[in-house]
């Protein structure tokens, strides 16, 4: 996978809303803005960022714009997403990524991003699953290690974590490239060109305001894909916000996982703090990781 170089101070950040509407979030992307420049950063606002197109930060082709303009930018050194919500994927196909390939730099985001970060993926490029501008809705200190590790990301910083015990772990070591996302846009990736290939890589999942049931009909269709024949390991985020069925579904989250993929062999861990909480680290996909997941703690190493 291609490296896109780590940022250094005079380097210039691209921020774009590809997905939902940012009504209301100026204070955010100005504490954006400001968290870069303490960086040694500078920041460019897209043109569009601030449109409102019903549900969308502006008409498909404006959020294209904004997007195809910052990867086209050769003074353009990272791309972070304002916000997730909806969206990303209606201008996939509507993205030109020519000079990103012979250019490549970091795109950053999660949740509807993931869309995007299957496009990088699937063109041999690393990419930033990371904190995004309206997580800065939340004060500093209740986010110290989501900003922390989304900046040693970018930097190059050595990243590494150990993750708390859980009785569902399942346990091994493995060595291979990370990739993944949110639950659902992977799913919703299925049979397009834009869906991943896990073959020898270990996948990270999370997911935010699902029934239990639909996490398993996600995960019983990736399944019935074969998405899972090949993979080397699991890592297992933030379940956020799961919702209450009339007919409960009878065993945790985590058991529910288990069962799914009680018929393979890798290891599963569980208690990766990313997804939709305050305590979102980064992680940076397709690089390799070291894996190693016991029942009293597991570890994430990024090796260089």
């Amino acid at each position: 996978m291609k490296q896109p170089p780590y940022l250094k101070v005079g380097d210039t950040v691209a921020i774009v809303a590809p997905a939902g509407i940012l009504k209301n979030r100026t204070d955010e992307i100005e504490q954006a803005k400001t968290l870069l420049k303490s960086w040694g950063l500078h920041a460019k606002v897209g043109k569009y960022v601030f449109n409102q197109e019903n549900h969308f930060a502006g008409t498909d082709d404006e959020r294209c714009e904004d997007f195809q303009n910052a990867l086209d930018d050769p003074k353009i050194s990272a791309i972070w997403c304002a916000r997730g919500g909806y969206g990303s994927v209606r201008i996939l196909d509507k993205l030109d990524w020519t000079r990103f390939e012979s250019n490549p730099k970091w795109i950053i985001g999660y949740s509807d991003i993931t869309a995007i970060h299957n496009q990088v993926h699937n063109l041999g490029v690393q990419s930033l699953h990371a904190m995004m501008c309206t997580s800065l809705q939340d004060a500093p200190e209740t986010i110290a290690e989501t900003i922390s590790t989304f900046k040693a990301a970018l930097f190059g910083e050595s990243l590494s974590y150990t993750l708390k015990a859980s009785k569902y772990n399942k346990t091994g070591s493995v060595t291979a490239p990370l990739v993944g996302g949110n639950l659902t846009i992977l799913h919703s990736m299925l049979g397009s060109k834009t869906s991943i290939d896990t073959s020898g890589k270990i996948l990270f999942i999370e997911e935010i305001g699902e029934y239990k049931y639909h996490i398993d009909r996600m995960l019983q269709s990736l399944k019935r894909a074969g998405y899972f024949n090949n993979c080397k390991g699991i890592i297992i985020g933030d379940m956020t916000k799961i919702k209450k069925n009339t007919t409960p579904w009878g065993s945790s989250i985590e058991q529910l996982i288990l069962d799914a993929l009680s018929e393979y062999n890798f290891p599963i861990a569980f208690n990766m703090p990313a997804g939709h909480e305050k305590d979102n680290r980064a992680l940076i996909f397709g690089k390799t990781i070291a894996l190693t997941v016991k029942k009293e703690q597991s570890t994430i190493i990024f090796k260089n």
